[in-house]
């Protein structure tokens, strides 16, 4: 299921690194947007590997983007996480 939103580049975060227990090589990133919405208007999105990364290197803080993501969950020791994974993204305005 993808979802969408709308709002403005308010942050992008460091990139992240590590290597997997297989020995294979990752790469992570998040931004921040705020969708101006009335409660809880700023949202966290991550991206996930190298060309999703590299994407995010044509926008930064203050443009106008759409985002299409996914919701994922999963539970460990007992706490349910959530994570907003974006699938793309797409310019609106400057």
């Amino acid at each position: 299921m993808s979802l969408k939103v709308s709002g403005r580049i308010k942050e992008i975060l460091s990139i992240e690194s590590g290597t997997s227990k297989a020995g294979k090589e990752w790469k992570k990133q998040a931004f921040v947007i705020d969708s101006g919405a009335q409660y809880n208007p700023e949202i966290c999105f991550g991206l996930f590997g190298e060309e999703k990364i590299n994407m995010l290197r044509n926008f930064g803080p203050g443009q106008e983007i759409e985002v299409s993501f996914n919701v994922s969950s999963r539970s460990f020791n007992g706490k349910w996480y959530h994570n907003l994974d974006a699938v793309s993204y797409t310019h609106l305005r400057a």
